[in-house]
């Protein structure tokens, strides 16, 4: 059973290792969107929307952490809790990076946020109590992280030249679309976990599972380090 565990492990791994080089681009704004964004004056509410969600569940890197966030949750109560410090920390700083003009180098961000995906494997899988022999404050790392991931999007919005005419609206309107996206994904994945749960070998192949979601996380810690060297 622990060798089948681990070659589902492997074949995750593998296939990860395959499609993360799409994966990272379908993160990035699309020339069609960034070509809307940079040419639309005045408020574009439903545009926005829909950019925001898109670029959500479009968003690997952000629905690995939240996977690796509710792998172990089952009550609402708590997939509620932990999902909202998250929104709050990216709602946060995805406005203060656009309104508020911080600004950072999107590879560093990025690769941080890479590394909040390997962070929440690591624990999922016990290996702070194991190997550090203490247990983070899980709430308190979800919020942090969640400021760093507002800090992505906020990244991708500022390589584009957006119009002052309707700013606040647009933004706010993304940041919405933004929350209605991790709605969608994070109900897809609720019910994949659900499902899976019902069948039987979740804890079972739950290693494993981390296993990969780690490893995805360092090949995008990878990724956004070599292009912050290349830069």
């Amino acid at each position: 059973m622990i060798k089948r565990s681990f070659l589902l492990g492997a074949v995750a791994v593998l296939l990860l290792s395959i499609l993360w080089p799409t994966i990272a681009a379908a993160h990035n704004v699309s020339k069609r969107d960034a070509s809307f964004v940079q040419s639309n004056r005045g408020a574009a509410i439903g545009p926005f929307l829909y950019l925001g969600a898109k670029h959500m569940v479009t968003g690997y890197d952000h629905i690995l952490f939240l996977v690796g966030v509710i792998f172990f949750l089952y009550r609402l109560k708590d997939i509620v809790q932990y999902v909202s410090l998250f929104t709050l920390g990216h709602s946060t700083t995805l406005l203060l990076g656009v309104f508020g003009h911080v600004r950072a180098n999107p590879y560093l961000i990025d690769a941080i946020i890479a590394l909040s995906v390997v962070y929440k494997a690591f624990d999922n899988m016990g290996g702070f109590q194991r190997f550090l022999g203490f247990e983070p404050n899980a709430k308190l790392a979800v919020l942090i992280f969640g400021l760093f991931h507002g800090f992505g999007l906020a990244t991708k919005l500022q390589e584009l030249t957006l119009s002052q005419s309707g700013l606040v609206t647009n933004i706010i309107s993304f940041n919405v679309g933004v929350e209605i996206g991790q709605v969608l994904a994070l109900s897809a994945v609720l019910i994949g976990l659900s499902y899976w749960r019902m069948q039987g070998g979740f804890l079972k192949h739950a290693l494993a599972t981390n296993t990969a979601l780690m490893t995805g996380g360092f090949i995008l810690l990878s990724y956004q380090l070599a292009g912050y060297l290349a830069q």
